[in-house]
C-alpha cells in the first residue's frame, strides 16, 4: 500500500471488490455491514477514499484504477494465505479465513511470491473464488444451485464470499463435503427454497440463501 494511506483502506477497497464480484449492488449500508461497522463510519471513510483517487460515487461507489489494484493485491493475498493455510497447515476452512484476514495485510511480495510458487501457482482459494492474477479460467458456466432441476447432477464450483462471512456456514459446507470439486445431485425442493442434495452417501438439506449462491457447473 502506499505510504501514508490509512491502513483500513485495504479493507475497504477488499470489501467493495468482493461485493461488485458477487454481483451485489455496491451501496454503503452492505460495506457497513460486510465490516461491522457503523454506516457513519463508512460515509466518513467513503469521502477519505475519493478524496484518496480510491473511489469515485457519481452513480454509485466504484473503485479507481488505483483502488482496482489495491483491492487486487489484498484478494490475491487472502485466497493464496487460505489455500496455503488448508493444503500446506490444515486448518479448516473457517480458521483459514480469519488467519487469511491477518495475513492479507503483512505478506510481503517476496512470502506472497513464495507460496504462490509452493502451492504451484493456484487459480482459486479453497471455496473457488478466483485468484487475481492467476491464470483462473473465468469462461466457465456456473448456475446456481438453486435453479438446478431435480434429479439433474452438478459440480459444486465456488462459494461466494457472502457465504464465508455468514456466522457457522463454512465449516458446515466444509463438514458435509459440500466443496469445490465434489459432484452430487439435487434431490428434493421444496416451495420456500430448500432443497436436499446427495453428495457421495450423505443427503443434506440447505436453506434458500445458501442454494441460490453456491455456484456449480451442470453434470
Amino acid at each position: 500500500m502506499p505510504e501514508g494511506l490509512h491502513p483500513a483502506f485495504e479493507e475497504y477497497c477488499e470489501a467493495i471488490f468482493e461485493l461488485k464480484e458477487d454481483d451485489l449492488e455496491v451501496i454503503q449500508a452492505r460495506i457497513a455491514e460486510r465490516l461491522a461497522i457503523s454506516r457513519p463510519a463508512v460515509s466518513e471513510m467513503i469521502r477519505r477514499m475519493t478524496g484518496e483517487g480510491l473511489l469515485t460515487v457519481d452513480g454509485g461507489i466504484r473503485l479507481t484504477n488505483a483502488g482496482l489494484a489495491l483491492a487486487e493485491r489484498v484478494v490475491r493475498r487472502h485466497r493464496l494465505a487460505e489455500r496455503f493455510l488448508t493444503d500446506i497447515l490444515g486448518l479448516s476452512w473457517a480458521e483459514a479465513h480469519l488467519e487469511a484476514g491477518k495475513w492479507e495485510h503483512v505478506l510481503s511480495e517476496a512470502v506472497e511470491a513464495a507460496i504462490n510458487r509452493i502451492l504451484e501457482n493456484p487459480t482459486t482459494c479453497p471455496h473457488g473464488n478466483p485468484i487475481p492474477g492467476s491464470a483462473y479460467d473465468d469462461e466457465q458456466h456456473l448456475v446456481a444451485l438453486g435453479s438446478m432441476p431435480i434429479g439433474d447432477r452438478f459440480t459444486i464450483t465456488r462459494i461466494p464470499e457472502e457465504l464465508e462471512f455468514t456466522p457457522g456456514l463454512l465449516e458446515f459446507l466444509e463438514s458435509n463435503a459440500l466443496v469445490p470439486g465434489r459432484s452430487g445431485m439435487l434431490t428434493a425442493a421444496s416451495p420456500d427454497g430448500t432443497v436436499t442434495v446427495q453428495i457421495g452417501d450423505r443427503s443434506v438439506g440447505l436453506g434458500a440463501f445458501a442454494v441460490n449462491r453456491i455456484l456449480v457447473r451442470a453434470g
